[in-house]
């Protein structure tokens, strides 16, 4: 299973993440330069707290929280301010990816 924690986390470290942490503040505001500033920070986190689960369930069952915890609402709307993509963006294609590996998330 520790194939599916790690195809689970890089995914969504592709498809969420790395947009965030590639995103440039050339020709932004200083307030949306300090926005991306501290999306990136939140960003490093939480690539670290993703790599570090210990189970593919726990991938899924923390990425179905994250979608809904009132910390990461408040950063999925700074995202969407900057137009970077969230990991709402990319529900459909992990709950499938989830799927197609056999991994459900615990409530």
């Amino acid at each position: 299973m520790a194939q599916a924690q790690q195809e689970l986390t890089e995914f969504v470290i592709r498809k969420a993440f790395e947009p965030v942490m590639r995103a440039k503040a050339d020709g932004k505001s200083e307030a949306d330069r300090k926005a991306l500033e501290h999306v990136q920070q939140a960003t490093r986190a939480e690539i670290e707290r993703y790599r570090g689960y210990s189970s593919a369930q726990e991938v899924a069952t923390n990425f179905k929280r994250d979608l809904s915890s009132e910390p990461a609402k408040k950063l999925h709307a700074q995202l969407r301010r900057l137009h970077l993509p969230t990991i709402e963006d990319i529900r459909e294609d992990f709950d499938d990816k989830a799927g197609k590996l056999g991994v459900k998330a615990s409530s």
